[in-house]
């Protein structure tokens, strides 16, 4: 897998979103899921997979219903800290990605059970990190969360599948706001064309692309654009990766 130029750190929005950069800390409650090693976190609901081998470890988490946005936040990056409950708190804070979704669960009652109803901001953290900031046996805490800046190395990674009329590109390793909300793909011989978000960060386009080197806008959610031209070679296959430059 290559990595290559483009790095996205700490890239900041004024006047953002209800969750973006200019808010102060907001109320809510994380649990955990997952086990020990976390390997029960792989896959989920944003299409990363193997969170090992994509670079997101385990400091990741499953948004309740208000956070995931319909997969838009997938990406997102959140400072997460224990608050007002000294039997279970631990000191400090966690940085951690959005890589899947905390579905909610309307036979249970938002305060026994159904934590990630809507409206309520939950994170379902994996295990490893959840115990960072509390303890174990708590089983759920009250935390305090804000969006901040992912700092990833190397560049946007973008992952072809499909077939000849059919390109699923899955797109990860994203600094800066992390979340991608419109993508734009161009071969050599053809225009910029818009690609339509399939299922969390994975992208389509149904244009024969075949023989053609790649280039990919992306813009996410501060409204940041990269453009990463020519990271495919015309002889690019399907279920490769390859990184911006």
């Amino acid at each position: 897998m290559a990595f290559l130029g483009v790095l996205l750190v700490g890239l900041l929005c004024l006047g953002s979103s209800v969750h973006g950069y200019g808010n102060g800390w907001i109320n809510a409650h994380a649990t955990f899921y997952g086990g020990g090693d976390a390997s029960g976190t792989m896959g989920g609901a944003c299409g990363y997979g193997n969170l090992y081998s994509q670079g997101y470890g385990t400091n990741t988490a499953a948004l309740s219903t208000a956070l995931f946005n319909s997969g838009l936040s997938c990406g997102a990056c959140f400072k997460i800290k224990c608050v007002n409950d000294q039997r279970w708190c631990n000191r400090g804070s966690i940085v951690v990605t959005a890589t899947n979704f905390c579905p909610p669960n309307s036979a249970l009652p938002n305060n026994a059970g159904g934590w990630c109803n809507p409206p309520l901001h939950h994170f379902d953290l994996s295990q490893p990190v959840f115990q960072q900031i509390a303890q174990h046996s708590s089983g759920i805490v009250p935390v305090a969360y804000r969006r901040v800046p992912c700092q990833k190395k190397g560049g946007i990674r973008f992952t072809v599948n499909g077939h000849s009329y059919f390109n699923l590109v899955l797109i990860t390793n994203v600094g800066g706001a992390g979340d991608v909300h419109s993508v734009s793909i161009k071969g050599s011989r053809t225009g910029w064309q818009p690609m339509s978000r399939n299922w969390g960060q994975n992208w389509q386009s149904n244009s024969n692309l075949g023989g053609q080197s790649l280039s990919f806008s992306v813009t996410t959610s501060d409204g940041r654009t990269v453009v990463s031209n020519d990271v495919a070679p015309p002889n690019w296959s399907f279920g490769q990766t390859f990184a911006g430059r």
